[in-house]
């Protein structure tokens, strides 16, 4: 995302040409082979396929604001180790993605139609906490996983027991989720007062009641 000698703005047009066309377009490659790929279909009514991919709808606008968020923060990081460990984050997130939506196909539904205001959203709070400093910005991400986890569990607990292809992708996602955390905090991350860290949670809370129906 970055290179020697490169001014902020310089990281900025990098980032957004390829952090935009991959996360919008839905053109970036997963790395990893989803967690579902020798899962069999499960037999589903079409109302509760109609609520998993509600759901993965949700998880995959989530994962469009946490590409926009990383973005945001490696183009605003002081120090390269920073930037360097928000950009693998920002891959490995990629994986989620794509898996994300590659099962919203198989159940027959589609992305948020507001994933563009998703992502604008998410970059500006991302170039915001990364102007706070490496420290408080790395506490935004470690937070932000931590607030993330257990909403992929509240996931996992609301889907049927048969639809384990689905219950593969979130479970992954929740290890990965789980581990950016921990790289934050070994990282040297600030704790966020809890104002803060409550308006995070009523943000996410709008985010995910509106994309799951839209």
């Amino acid at each position: 995302m970055s290179g020697p000698g490169q001014s902020t703005l310089d990281r900025a047009i990098i980032g957004f040409d390829r952090n935009v066309l991959q996360v919008l377009t839905g053109q970036g490659r997963a790395h990893r082979p989803s967690p579902a790929r020798s899962v069999p279909e499960p037999e589903l009514s079409p109302t509760v396929r109609r609520h998993i991919a509600g759901l993965m709808r949700v998880n995959h606008a989530g994962e469009i604001c946490a590409q926009a968020l990383y973005m945001g923060q490696a183009v605003m990081a002081r120090q390269a180790v920073t930037r360097d460990k928000m950009r693998q984050s920002a891959e490995e997130e990629i994986d989620h993605l794509q898996w994300c939506r590659q099962r919203i196909e198989e159940l027959g539904g589609n992305t948020s139609r507001l994933d563009p205001f998703w992502y604008t959203g998410a970059l500006s709070l991302g170039l915001v906490a990364g102007l706070a400093g490496d420290h408080w910005s790395l506490g935004f991400i470690e937070e932000t996983e931590r607030q993330v986890v257990e909403h992929l569990q509240g996931h996992l607990d609301q889907l049927p027991q048969a639809d384990e292809k689905s219950r593969a992708i979130l479970a992954q996602m929740q290890i990965d989720e789980a581990q950016h955390g921990d790289k934050a905090a070994a990282a040297g991350a600030q704790a966020l007062p809890v104002a803060v860290q409550s308006a995070m949670r009523f943000c996410a809370r709008i985010m995910t009641r509106t994309a799951y129906h839209i």
